[in-house]
């Protein structure tokens, strides 16, 4: 065996072995597969289509609920929006937000502050931690509002003969928020 081809399978198998190792931390994170992950609200499509898109699927509103979806609409400055999940309600003005992508490209921040800027404290504006300021963000963000995670009732087909029990595998939903769909 040449020289060449040892360095060129010795070169294969370095990067193979790298492949499998790198750590978990490592993922590339999004905010919307991270707020769809940890919030449980099952919306596709960039950020700026998740008002639209939840509407009729799940509640929506302009009080912050902790496990809710904060969705801010497109801007100049991000054109696709941005989403992230209320980890904490602090007051009516201020919660905190745990969320991908914003401070830090791929990064995922817990728990940092955010708070209503908007004059009728109607959280149609935020200001939202800034990571490389150490502070809040210096410019205002326009928000649609929150979707709330747990109220989207889950659509399920039946045939019409039988209505036996319903199971949803590995879905936590209470019996309240099943309907059953029929043609």
């Amino acid at each position: 065996m040449t020289i060449q081809r040892f360095a060129a399978r010795f070169a294969l198998v370095v990067a193979c072995c790298l492949s499998f190792a790198a750590p978990a931390q490592a993922r590339f994170w999004q905010c919307v597969p991270y707020a769809r992950e940890i919030s449980g609200v099952q919306i596709f499509g960039n950020a700026h289509t998740w008002w639209g898109q939840a509407a009729g699927k799940y509640e929506r509103g302009s009080t912050p609920k902790q496990g809710a979806v904060l969705s801010l609409k497109s801007s100049r400055r991000m054109p696709l929006g941005h989403v992230a999940m209320v980890s904490q309600v602090v007051s009516d003005r201020e919660v905190l937000l745990t969320h991908a992508n914003w401070s830090r490209r791929g990064g995922i921040e817990r728990d940092v502050r955010a708070i209503d800027v908007s004059e009728k404290g109607d959280w149609s504006q935020v200001r939202i931690w800034w990571g490389p300021l150490g502070d809040l963000g210096t410019s205002a963000n326009a928000a649609n509002g929150f979707i709330y995670a747990g109220d989207a009732p889950v659509a399920v087909e039946a045939d019409d003969s039988a209505f036996g029990p319903v199971i949803i595998a590995g879905m936590n939903i209470p019996q309240s928020s099943v309907r059953l769909l029929t043609n």
